[in-house]
Parts: C-alpha cells; structure tokens; sequence
C-alpha cells in the first residue's frame, strides 16, 4: 500500500527479501525515511540508502546497482512510490557506435598453435569498454546489455600472425535462484542466501564469426576460469568458487564447455533472471557448472555430511 511516496510496512514473512537477505524493520523504517525526505533521484536513492544501511560488498563498495533493482521492485509491488525517473539521456539501450576496428574481417581458419599465446585483458578504460560493447552488439545474438550486479568483462586477444582481437568474455552476479545449481551444490534456502557471492556467472562468451580455430573456445573458457578468480577477489573482495553459465538448447550444444571441463546438470525454468512474476519469459536453458577449487561444496557452506548425500546421489 502506497500513501504519498511513503512506504507502508507489510508483515515480515511478505517483504522481498534484498539480495537474498531479509530486511527488518529498522531497515524498512530506514528505506522509508530516505525515500519520504531526501528528494533524491532513484541512483541517488540506492546509494544513500545503501550507505545508510550498510548495503556494501565485502571490499567496501556499495550495492548500488541491486538496490536501484531493490527499489524498482518495491515500486512495482506498491511498497513504496518512488519519484519519476530523471532523464539523463534517452532511455533504452546503451548507444553503441559501430567503428572500423569492429568491422568483419576475411575468415580465418587454422588450430590453436597458429593464434597462441592467447590472453585476457580486463575491460578497465574507455576505449576497451566502447569495443566491447559494439562487438557484443554486432556479433553477439542476444546483443549488448548491462549486466545485473557485479561485473567483469574482458577482450580475447591473438597473437599471431600479429595481435588481435578474438572475442569477449563477461562475468556477473550468479543468478539469485536456480533449483537444478542448488541441488547439485547441495543448498538449503540459509545456506544459499549466505553463501551465493561465491558463484558467479559466465554471462556472455563470444569468439568472433570469422575465425574458425580449433580448440579457442575451450582454451578460453580454460584462461578465463583462471584469471577470473584473483580479478574477481581483487574488484569485490569475495573469492569465487563456483562458476555457472546458461547455454539455450535450440542455438547451441555448449560443446566447448564440456571440453573445458564444466558439467551439465540441469536446465533452467525459463523465469527469467529475477523470476518476479513467476511466469515463462524466457527460452529454457542448459545450466552448466565449473568449480573452481576442489571442495567447492565445504566453501559454499555445505555440512560435511550433507556434502556426502549430495555427492553418493550424483554417483548413481
């Protein structure tokens, strides 16, 4: 219920929870202070409300990004009325600029020996970030889109016969709910809520359509598990032991994946990522899964002998 852009607090069990975590009512009384009295815009809004609550990473950055999700969905629930969207620029999808260094090249053929060494580079200044998103555009089918949460994105580059550029990789947030992930890990609903920081998302892959080199696919998805860790900790302060991906089953077979090692274990409901309406929006998928170290179970709170069930259940 809605009086005047005021919050009106429901009963505990009805609050959407924030990241997985429930909200109180001195925080609900917090969210409700903020958006009544500050006359702030809505990322102005999740980041106070963030720093007055404690919203943070656990390297110290804000949860801004979530909470401006957060709050949207309050807004949608009629939990609160935010104020109108300020328009900073038109609304909708990044502009992208499609450039010459983007431009489909001659098709290129060969193995992995004839492009090595391969290496990631960590999208960290402008000009990186603006290829990248124009070759996800041209090049990716579900093209370019801001991922949800925490990010990290990176350019594939070739070495020979000269340096170039061969694809793109981005991590993010894992999603927040995914039955066929948390019963393989072994999850109670606690457990998931606490531990899900340590699993992240490998949410696009792409090698550019011209080269046709065998085994990059798989030696990237290799590299990346590898860098992705140290980087991952070093942005957010939280160790990945888990990484997850989602491969649709009428485009693709996820074949490189296999070959790098990462395991099928179920499909997706096809919800959508924030499932918010609890109806089909999206194609179902294959869920596939990479640990990253060799317990991953132990290190995603999972009791020993619980891990010991889960682990005789996949066996059979």
């Amino acid at each position: 219920m809605t009086q005047a852009g005021r919050v009106v607090v429901g009963t505990g069990p009805a609050r959407p929870r924030f990241c997985g975590t429930p909200v109180t009512d001195e925080e609900w009384e917090v969210v409700r202070e903020i958006v009544d009295s500050c006359g702030l815009s809505r990322h102005e809004l999740a980041r106070t409300i963030c720093e007055g609550l404690g919203w943070v990473r656990a390297n110290g950055g804000l949860k801004a990004r979530e909470c401006y999700e957060y709050l949207e969905l309050l807004d949608a629930k009629g939990l609160l009325k935010l104020p109108p969207r300020q328009e900073q620029r038109p609304r909708g999808r990044t502009s992208i600029v499609f450039t010459e260094a983007g431009r489909e090249q001659a098709r290129r053929e060969g193995d992995l020996a004839s492009v090595a060494p391969v290496a990631l580079g960590l999208v960290s200044n402008a000009g990186d970030r603006a290829l990248w998103r124009e070759l996800v555009e041209r090049y990716h089918y579900l093209g370019h889109r801001v991922a949800f949460g925490a990010q990290l994105r990176y350019l594939i580059w070739i070495s020979q016969p000269q340096r170039a550029v061969a694809g793109c990789v981005q991590f993010s947030s894992a999603a927040r709910r995914l039955a066929a992930r948390d019963h393989f890990i072994g999850w109670d609903e606690p457990t998931r809520q606490a531990k899900l920081p340590r699993v992240v998302n490998n949410s696009r892959l792409l090698l550019l359509p011209w080269l046709s080199i065998k085994g990059l696919a798989s030696h990237v998805l290799s590299l990346s598990a590898k860098v992705v860790v140290e980087d991952w900790q070093e942005a957010y302060g939280v160790r990945p032991v888990l990484l997850e991906t989602f491969v649709e089953r009428d485009r693709f077979e996820g074949t490189c994946y296999l070959a790098a090692n990462w395991e099928e274990v179920g499909e997706t409901a096809g919800r959508g990522r924030m499932d918010r309406h609890n109806r089909a929006s999206e194609p179902k998928k294959k869920c596939l899964v990479y640990p990253l170290v060799r317990d991953f179970r132990r290190h995603l709170g999972v009791s020993r002998s619980k891990r010991a069930g889960v682990e005789e259940r996949l066996a059979r």
